[in-house]
């Protein structure tokens, strides 16, 4: 069966780009139970997080018949709970070691660890290791879901506000509970801290392979989607607004909701036009798409348009359309080369390229 492709054009010139990118997605595979998380293990492989409680393997062909990991007995799951992501060890060559992050059956949140067998393309599934439990019974939604290794080798992870609407039980501003945070866990002493706070819903955050920096996309509440920067300098502490801000904006109070320290965020939306959620992305950093080098792209899950987002001259940030996908972006992922690949919840991968023919050398002209 040929590949399915989906074609827009950018029409708006990009600062900092000589031409437009024309991005294409490239369907990889199909058939899949609510993909949710994308990665890699260092190697050519994509690891696929479904929904339900498995995580399959892409070997660069087809998707492997046998799951990686099966954790369906432990996992609840649908609606914003379920398997939510991996994330491998840096070390995962030498020590099989990877993480995973979840709802289990009683709704609580849960970080634990698992090994590979002698089979690199099978997991022990009876290997797990409780790290973190947070509860979230209490409400269903707003579970964040992201496992990420930083350039500093923790693990970092962005549990939800704990749910319901506008935060009733104000735990994103409470230090004193670890929803709506980011966490960074030691791996090799299970200890976790708060390194960020005042988040909502942290719906996919990644670190910039080039620099380091962080990336982190919140989840708004009825108005606002926001994508937070944090400069890999950073000794933690930020503190991102919620429930005070929505992005830009008060939330509650309603006035003077702005405090000092209290970083906004890089880029905001609204939800116009039918966008209600946004879904973080990676800033490329592959070699493939020169157009789209250094460009963070994100989406937003419920109209399906894939947005790029360069820097400025004068620090800011500014947001172009560059695909307007018809499904529900439930994630972005990044290959071993920093390719990147997008997610419909529906069931479906794709690549993400740039189809515009290169630039033709200039001649030299002498004078």
């Amino acid at each position: 069966m040929r590949p399915i492709r989906l074609i827009a054009l950018l029409l708006i010139a990009l600062p900092g780009f000589a031409d437009d990118p024309r991005v294409e997605l490239q369907q990889i595979v199909t058939g899949l139970a609510a993909p949710v998380a994308i990665t890699h293990a260092g190697d050519s492989r994509l690891f696929i997080t479904l929904q339900r409680g498995q995580i399959v393997i892409h070997d660069g062909t087809s998707v492997l018949p046998t799951p990686f990991l099966d954790i369906r007995s432990i996992v609840l799951c649908c609606g914003e709970r379920g398997l939510l992501s991996v994330a491998f060890d840096p070390r995962y060559p030498e020590n099989g070691r990877f993480f995973v992050y979840y709802t289990d059956r009683e709704g609580d949140l849960v970080i634990a660890r698992y090994n590979v067998t002698a089979d690199r393309d099978r997991a022990d599934p009876n290997s797990g290791v409780i790290l973190l439990e947070i509860p979230h019974r209490q409400f269903s939604n707003h579970n964040g879901g992201q496992l990420a290794f930083g350039p500093d080798g923790y693990l970092y992870a962005g549990p939800g506000d704990g749910g319901s609407g506008g935060d009733p039980n104000n735990n994103a501003q409470n230090l004193n509970s670890l929803l709506g945070k980011l966490l960074r866990i030691d791996v090799s002493s299970d200890r976790a801290e708060i390194w960020a706070s005042g988040l909502r819903n942290p719906w996919r955050f990644s670190f910039d392979r080039a620099t380091g920096d962080l990336w982190i996309a919140d989840v708004g509440q009825g108005n606002w989607e926001e994508i937070n920067f944090q400069s890999a300098t950073s000794r933690g502490g930020e503190n991102y607004g919620w429930r005070r801000m929505e992005g830009t904006h008060c939330f509650n109070p309603t006035s003077g909701c702005a405090q000092p320290g209290m970083v906004l965020p890089v880029i905001e939306y609204d939800h116009r036009a039918g966008a209600c959620s946004v879904t973080g992305g990676y800033r490329y950093r592959g070699t493939r798409n020169f157009r789209l080098r250094g460009m963070y792209i994100y989406g937003d899950y419920c109209n399906g348009v894939i947005w790029g987002a360069v820097q400025n001259a004068d620090g800011t940030w500014s947001s172009r359309q560059l695909f307007d996908a018809p499904f529900n972006i439930s994630s972005f992922g990044e290959d071993q080369n920093g390719e990147i690949y997008v997610a419909a919840h529906s069931g479906t991968i794709y690549h993400l390229v740039d189809t515009a023919p290169q630039l033709p050398k200039r001649r030299a002209v002498r004078r």
